[in-house]
This record gives C-alpha cells, sequence and structure tokens, in this order.
C-alpha cells in the first residue's frame, strides 16, 4: 500500500487498544526461531519509528515507493493507530523490538482491502512475511472481508513470491513497473497445504537446533558429583560429544579438567544449547543472561515449576513467555533431557549415565522419573535409538514438535511416546495421522480418565474399544504399558510389516503352539494353518526346515516360532539354524518368537547393526507365547491401516462458516466461563449455516396453536413436549406420532399437557419413516472434538452401541463411522427392509465434523433423532452446547501452542 491511499470504513472496533487476544500468537519462524505477534497499539509509535530506522533505503523503496527516510507524525499516528476492523496491521516482535509490520485497508464498503507488509532487513528470509499474510488474512475473514489486493513494485521479487507462493489463486496486472495483485482470501486446498508444509518445516527446524547443537552450555556445572549439574556435564563428556562444551560455574575455574566461565556471557563463541541445573529460584536470573546471548534453546532440568503448584506454574509461564518473545525454545522445565545417537554429533545432554545404542527409533517421553528406566529398559532389550526428548512439563517443546521433526528426519523410521497429556489433540491427530503413512506411531497414553475440568460437563467417557479404533483412525498403534511399548518395538525395529492378518505357528511343544493359536483368535489374527509341532526330539535341521516351509508358504503372511529348548542339544545351536535359514530365503515376512525364554533379541537371533546394537532382519523373543503374539496382532493392524485407503478431507457444498462463526461469537461473548444451552432458534441457525436442516416446527402454548401449526406444517405432524426427559422417557410418552387430523392434534396436546404440566409444546412436521439414529459431538481429552453415531433407543445407549471418530473427518472416516455400529446393518435392509440413504446419512456426519472444526466453542451437539430412510435422513430434534473451548483449535494461521493451554 503507498502512502496516501486511505480506507473508507470504520463501522468496526473503534478502540486503538481494544483487539481480539485470539489474534495473539508465538510463531516458529522458517530457521526455527520464534516470534511474538499480536495487533499493532498506538504505545508501539516509538518502536515503529525505530523499525523504519533500521530498514534499508533499498527496502524502504521497496515498501514505500520512494525514499521516504523518516515517517512523519501524520503517517506515524495513522500507522499506530488503528479499529481493528476495517484497518488492521500486526507487529512482529523480538523480545521489544518491531522486526516486521504487516496491515490491510478495507477499501470503501466492500469486501476488499489492500494489504502490505514490510520487514527488518536482518530478519528478511525467515518466512515473516508469509506468516503476516496468513494472519492478516485470517483477521480479515472475521471482519468480513474476502479479498486482498496489494501493489508492488515488479522488482520487488521477495515480496511478490510471498504472494505468488501463498497457494492462493492470484490475477495480476502489470502498469509502469507496478504489480496490481489480487487474490480470494478464503483458505483453498492448495494455500492451507502451503501453510502446513510450512507449520511442518519451521518446527522440525526448531528441534532440528535443539538435537543437533554445536555448542552446549551447562549452566550449573557442578564439581559435587551428587549435583545435577555435575551429572550432566560428566553424561555430555563421556558419550563424546563432537561439539564444544562450557561449563558455566561463577566459584571454579575449570570443572572436571574443563574450562569453566562464570556466566554464560562470558563464553566468547555462540551458545546454541543451555542446560539449566540451577535451582528453581535462579533458574529467572539465568534466562536473562541467555537470552542477552542469543542461546537458541535452552534445556532446564530444574524442578520446582508448575508441577509445584500455582506459584511455580505461574513462574513457568512467565519464564517460557520471555524465551519465546526472545526467539528462544524451551525443553521442560522439570525434564531428564535430551539426546542424539548420531556418530556426528554423540549428544547425552541427559541425566541418564549412558548414551544408548545408535538405532532407528525416536523416542519422546513426558516423565523426567520414567526416562531413565525407559533408557536403561531399551538398552537391555537391544532397541537403538536415533533421538530421545524427556520434555518434563512440556511448557514449550511438545510430542507435536517431535512428530514434524522425526516425519523428515531421515535417521528415524520408528517413533515411540509416553504421553499423560495432549496439549493439542486435534493437532496430534492430523500429525500422526500424516506421519503414520510412512513411520510407525507406538504410545503409552497414561491418565486417560482424568479429565480436566474445562470437559467435566460435556465430555461421555468413551469406551476402550473406541478409544482403540480413534487411536487407529489418528494411525498410532496404542499400548497400556511400557512392556508393551517395547514388545511392539522391536517388532517395528527389526521386522517387515505383513501384507495380512494370516498367521503361521511352528515350534516344538504342542501345548505352547496352542496357547500362541488361542492368543491369535483372540486378536483377530487368522490361523494359516494348524499350529506346526515338530516335536521335542526333532534336531535343529528339521527344525529350521520346518520354518523354511512355513515362510515360503503363500498361506503365511507373518510366522510365530514357539521354542522348549530340548535336554540334549543347547537352546544356541536351533537360535543360529533359525537365523540361518530366515537369512537364506530373505522374506519380507516378519517373524516373532519365544526363544530361550529371552526377551528382546538374543545374540544368536540378532543381525549385526550400528554401534553395537541388533539391526535389521533381527528377530526379537518374548518370553511367553501370548506376547509375542499380542505385539505381533498391534503390528498387523497398523499394517492393515497402511493399506486403506486415506480417503480425503471434505468441506461439503452450501457451508458458511463465516456466517456460523458470526452467531457463535455473539452467543458466546457474554457467557464467560459457562456453557450453555442453546434456545431453540439459535440452534436452527447454526445448522442451517452447515446445510443441515431441523424437519420443520413450531411452538404453541394452546390446542388452538396447535392445530393452526398442523395446518401451516401441513399433516401428519407429531406432537412432543418441550421437556426432553419426558421425550425420552417411554413410559411418561412425551410425543404423539403420525396425527392426521385436527382432532388428533388437539387430542394429543391435552394428553402432554396432563403428563407435562405444561402448556408449550412441539407440532412438527411428520419426517419420512425409517431407522432412527443418533449424531453427536463431544469433547475428549485425548482427541478434541469427537463425531459419534449409532442408532438411538435405550438398549444402544445401555450396550454402549456407538462409534467415534476424531475431527477432522475424511469421507473414509464417515463412511466406516455410520457402518461401525454392531446395531449398523439395520441400515442396509436387514431381513429385506430397504436400505435407508447411506449418503444422505454420512453428508449429516461430515457436515457436523466441518461445525465441529470451524467452532471450538461448540462444546456439544446432539441430533437424536435422526431419522435413516431411503428418502435421506432427516434430523427431527438438535441440543446444542455452547462454551469456551477447552483449548485451542488446530485450525487457522500457524502459531505455537498457547503457553498457558491447559493439558
Amino acid at each position: 500500500m503507498k502512502i496516501g491511499n486511505s480506507a473508507a470504513g470504520h463501522a468496526g472496533r473503534r478502540d486503538p487498544y481494544d483487539y481480539p487476544r485470539s489474534w495473539e500468537a508465538d510463531v516458529v519462524l522458517s530457521d526455527g526461531g520464534t516470534v511474538h505477534l499480536r495487533p499493532i497499539v498506538p504505545s508501539d509509535a516509538d518502536g515503529l519509528v525505530a523499525f523504519h530506522g533500521r530498514l534499508s533505503e533499498r527496502t524502504r523503496y521497496l515498501r514505500y515507493f520512494g525514499a521516504y527516510p523518516r515517517i512523519p507524525q501524520r503517517d506515524l499516528e495513522r500507522f499506530s493507530v488503528v479499529d481493528h476492523h476495517d484497518r488492521v496491521a500486526f507487529v512482529a516482535l523480538l523480545g521489544d523490538d518491531i522486526v516486521a509490520v504487516g496491515r490491510y485497508e478495507r477499501l470503501g464498503d466492500g469486501p476488499s482491502a489492500e494489504v502490505a507488509f514490510v520487514v527488518d532487513d536482518a530478519h528478511q528470509g525467515r518466512g515473516l512475511g508469509s506468516i503476516l499474510l496468513e494472519h492478516l488474512a485470517a483477521a480479515a475473514r472475521e471482519s468480513g472481508l474476502r479479498r486482498f489486493v496489494a501493489e508492488v513494485l515488479a522488482e520487488n521479487s521477495a515480496m511478490v513470491r510471498v504472494f505468488r507462493d501463498a497457494g492462493y489463486q492470484v490475477s495480476r496486472a502489470i502498469e509502469e513497473g507496478v504489480l496490481h495483485l489480487e487474490f480470494d482470501i478464503d483458505p483453498t486446498e492448495e494455500s492451507l497445504a502451503v501453510a502446513r508444509a510450512r507449520e511442518q518445516a519451521a518446527e522440525a527446524r526448531s528441534v532440528y537446533n535443539l538435537l543437533h547443537p554445536q555448542s552446549v552450555a551447562v549452566i550449573g556445572a557442578s564439581t559435587d558429583p551428587m549435583k545435577v549439574g555435575h551429572a550432566v556435564l560428566m553424561n555430555l563428556l563421556e558419550a563424546g560429544f563432537t561439539g564444544t562444551i562450557y561449563p558455566v560455574n561463577a566459584e571454579h575455574r575449570a570443572v572436571r579438567g574443563v574450562r569453566a566461565y562464570k556466566s554464560v556471557l562470558e563464553i566468547p563463541d555462540p551458545v546454541d544449547l543451555a542446560v539449566v541445573a540451577v535451582p528453581a529460584d535462579q533458574v529467572e536470573s539465568v534466562l536473562d543472561g541467555a537470552l542477552a546471548k542469543g542461546v537458541k534453546t535452552l534445556l532446564i532440568v530444574t524442578a520446582g515449576f508448575a508441577e509445584a503448584g500455582p506459584h511455580g506454574l505461574h513462574a513457568e509461564l512467565r519464564l517460557v513467555g520471555e524465551a519465546r518473545a526472545h526467539g528462544m525454545r524451551v525443553v521442560g522445565p522439570n525434564a531428564l533431557g535430551v539426546l542424539n545417537t548420531h556418530p556426528s554429533v554423540r549428544l547425552n545432554a541427559t541425566l541418564a549415565p549412558k548414551l544408548p545404542s545408535r538405532g532407528r527409533a525416536g523416542f519422546f517421553c513426558q516423565s523426567g522419573a520414567l526416562g531413565t528406566a525407559i533408557l536403561a529398559d531399551a538398552g537391555a532389550r537391544g532397541l537403538g535409538l536415533s533421538t530421545f526428548v524427556s520434555a518434563g512439563n512440556r511448557a514449550d517443546v511438545s510430542g507435536n514438535d517431535l512428530l514434524q521433526y522425526w516425519e523428515t528426519d531421515p535417521d528415524t523410521d520408528l517413533v515411540l511416546l509416553y504421553l499423560e497429556s495432549f496439549g493439542n489433540p486435534r493437532k496430534f491427530a492430523r500429525l500422526a495421522r500424516r506421519l503414520g503413512r510412512t513411520k510407525p506411531i507406538v504410545a503409552v497414553k497414561s491418565g486417560r480418565h482424568a479429565v480436566r475440568p474445562q470437559l467435566a460437563s460435556t465430555s461421555v467417557e468413551v469406551d476402550e474399544a473406541s478409544v482403540q479404533a480413534l487411536f487407529e483412525q489418528a494411525g498410532v498403534v496404542r499400548v497400556e504399558t511400557l512392556a508393551q511399548l517395547f514388545d511392539t518395538a522391536l517388532i517395528f525395529a527389526h521386522q517387515p510389516l505383513p501384507a495380512g492378518p494370516r498367521v503361521g505357528i511352528v515350534g516344538n511343544s504342542s501345548a505352547i503352539g496352542l496357547l500362541a493359536a488361542d492368543t491369535a483368535r483372540a486378536q483377530g489374527l487368522k490361523l494359516a494353518f494348524e499350529p506346526v509341532d515338530v516335536g521335542p526330539q526333532a534336531g535343529p535341521d528339521e527344525f529350521a526346515a520346518a520354518v523354511r516351509e512355513a515362510l515360503i508358504s503363500p498361506e503365511t503372511d507373518a510366522l510365530v516360532v514357539v521354542f522348549v529348548p530340548p535336554l540334549a542339544t543347547p537352546g544356541t545351536t536351533y537360535a543360529r539354524a533359525l537365523r540361518e535359514a530366515v537369512h537364506e530365503l530373505d522374506t519380507q515376512k516378519p517373524i516373532v518368537s519365544t526363544f530361550l525364554a529371552a526377551e528382546g533379541v538374543p545374540a544368536e537371533l540378532a543381525v549385526p547393526g550400528t554401534d553395537g546394537a541388533p539391526g535389521r532382519g533381527s528377530i526379537p523373543s518374548f518370553p511367553s507365547p501370548e506376547r509375542a503374539v499380542n505385539a505381533l496382532a498391534k503390528v498387523v493392524r497398523y499394517a492393515a491401516w497402511r493399506q486403506r485407503p486415506q480417503g480425503n478431507l471434505l468441506r461439503p457444498a452450501g457451508v458458511h462458516t463465516e456466517a456460523a462463526q458470526e452467531i457463535v461469537r455473539e452467543l458466546v461473548d457474554d457467557v464467560e466461563d459457562r456453557n450453555i444451552v442453546l434456545e431453540d432458534e439459535d440452534v436452527v441457525r447454526l445448522l442451517h449455516c452447515y446445510g443441515i436442516e431441523v424437519v420443520p416446527f413450531r411452538v404453541v402454548s394452546s390446542a388452538d396453536e396447535a392445530v393452526s401449526a398442523a395446518r401451516e406444517l401441513r399433516y401428519p405432524v407429531t406432537v412432543k413436549a418441550v421437556d426432553e426427559r419426558l421425550r425420552g422417557r417411554p413410559d411418561l410418552a412425551g410425543v404423539r406420532l403420525d396425527l392426521a387430523s385436527e382432532d388428533e392434534v388437539r387430542r394429543s396436546y391435552h394428553d402432554l399437557r396432563e403428563v407435562s404440566g405444561e402448556d408449550e409444546m412441539y407440532v412438527q412436521k411428520m419426517a419420512p419413516k425409517g431407522i432412527s439414529c443418533f449424531v453427536g459431538l463431544q469433547d475428549d481429552p485425548s482427541f478434541g472434538s469427537l463425531v459419534s453415531f449409532g442408532l438411538s433407543g435405550l438398549v444402544s445407549t445401555l450396550l454402549g452401541d456407538r462409534a467415534y471418530r476424531a475431527v477432522p473427518l475424511t469421507d473414509v472416516d464417515a463412511a466406516t463411522l455410520i457402518r461401525e455400529p454392531k446395531s449398523a446393518p439395520l441400515l442396509t435392509g436387514y431381513r429385506g427392509d430397504e436400505p435407508a440413504d447411506l449418503a444422505a446419512l454420512q453428508d449429516v456426519v461430515l457436515r457436523v465434523a466441518a461445525l465441529a472444526e470451524d467452532n471450538p466453542e461448540v462444546r456439544a451437539l446432539n441430533l437424536d433423532p435422526v431419522m435413516a430412510s431411503p428418502e435421506g435422513a432427516f434430523v427431527a430434534n438438535a441440543r446444542i452446547v455452547v462454551g469456551p473451548p477447552p483449548a485451542r483449535p488446530d485450525t487457522g494461521p500457524r502459531r505455537l501452542r498457547a503457553i498457558n493451554a491447559p493439558d
């Protein structure tokens, strides 16, 4: 926007300090650093002048189409005083300095606005332009704008590239060296894909910076072997870290023979990673020094923050907010640490005494207390790791950040997670679904039933079978214990994926073979053939021959080898024979065993890998056939998920997102921290925005009004009590159906008047006869918003015969959701009935999912009943609860998880 252009409309917000707090965000840039983004306010005027003064002449010329050496007072006021509606500006702050500004101004009273931004020369090339464009577009859509226009000098290739690469359809015209660009700002499939790709690259880079430091400072390095600072320093040294280590100790000139510095500021070279091992009350002063030094990442092993109570939480939030605002990421507090086994790094910045063997598994752990045990267990079982992060309180760097990193990390093929809670469950589901297509994710999820207070009023417990299905929907292999996690990880790490569920069993004990077969059937696996028992007298060659024959069989997708050592021949001889037979075949079928009662990968079954750890092709062994088969079953289910069609994330036609969000904002503005049940009129309005129409009804207060409404709606009609409890109680009969005359309507009204004691009733047009279904929406602490489906009625409710999917839904998710309940065959023409219109039912499900994705303030929704008939799907009743969302949704422009977001 050139100087002198003006916007005509100022119908929106007037107070220049009053802007939507949701517009404020911490964002990760392309180099992994962070800045704080917020709308401009008048007190930023001095910062704007300083920012403008740092711009080069070239940058000022490209932005303002002229020299513009200083900002005149009139322009300064115009730039810093905006209404946050028709005139919006964002500043990107690094510490107290403005490093970028983006703004738009509405053109006249129409739906278009002119957009422009400028970035400090020292921060160009970090992705700030695309970040500003995303946030400006989101703010503009909230203000009712639909289109951006921009005028850019043709020679300003960097700015042209920002618009061109944003994923919008940009029209261009050039006149006298000035490009005129126009584009609609509604999200497109391409613009969303561009934003997701940039988010992945930026967040992955920030984790890369953490795991590949060239220098590490240990702040609090101690000469006392009992101190944490001593342990971290020793572990870094003994692991053979390939970078430079700087102990920071105010009292000693050297620690363990390494020169020490009194403060991080005295270190002469840049510091990539600072490990903080000082008491909690000293961490804030340490942060000040690290910020002044320009440290990229702070790893805080110190405890005494959020886990210690409200005061600790307050200190933690202040600490992380300050760090992010100055471009720094934080791991912890209360973290065990991070490690990277790559030979070019060899980083062990943890409290664990030994660097694990190098492998292909990345491990994220929330619990610092369990971290040391996890690393020891991995080593004992022969599971090598690529990287490990124990994030403690997870105030900043989280499991989602690690998923972004591991997606493109060439050294990681398998992801292991120990999670106690999700900071952003919707984002976790999205990232896991994408990553799981190429790399297995195995997760221990504890604390599922510890529901957050924010969810207590709307969260309904989901049965364990559905929880399992929800994790599988996201491509996550869910396990209950760390032992199960390692059991499953051993197969993923060392064996190929099975092509199907057919399992062969070969062994030298019929009893153990039958036990393996029973477990396989219980897990839904298919036996390729009856268990083969070579007998306890069979020698190693005969045993190996039976294994070879089973693997060659086209009926076998995977093999379980069960073995009891005979007295005459050492078991190690059989193990070597097995390994050689498998190696000769070079089969792509996974093999698990119960060999020598070993747990892990015994040396006789191992194929040498890197750093002495067992490599691909090693055969894992389990102490019992049940554990071997249970772990194999999880791998089989994951392989089947990977083979299924992914489906597409569809936006149903006829959705009016902006109108819906305006309705929701209007309703939620005054509820403070409460949830409210919407009035009928608001329910109908909101559903209408998503193309969900409630069967026409009227609210009446007398028999005459009921008759008049029935006449208007046209017979047949139904009369229903307003009280939901009466409508749901067969013994109280709060509903009268198929009323075809005035007399029936009057009689029904009077009957219900006696039952309910209320004058007010519903009169509704009768929907076509069909199967009564339920479509719902609810919050869940593990997955965010869930869409549920089942057949209506007491029996289905009692038996928990409902299926669940996490938002967002693909077309495949919606199609499988309505077919998953045990009673679903009733919809497809059971016993010769005409099938319901499943496509119409699927469409309703997708529209509910879109509503949930766009409006996190919708805390619960019930469409019950939805009449599924050959003519379509008809919503007869709806209930919606709105309130403050439990956490930031995974929609809108890129941003880090809010530092005060609940876990």
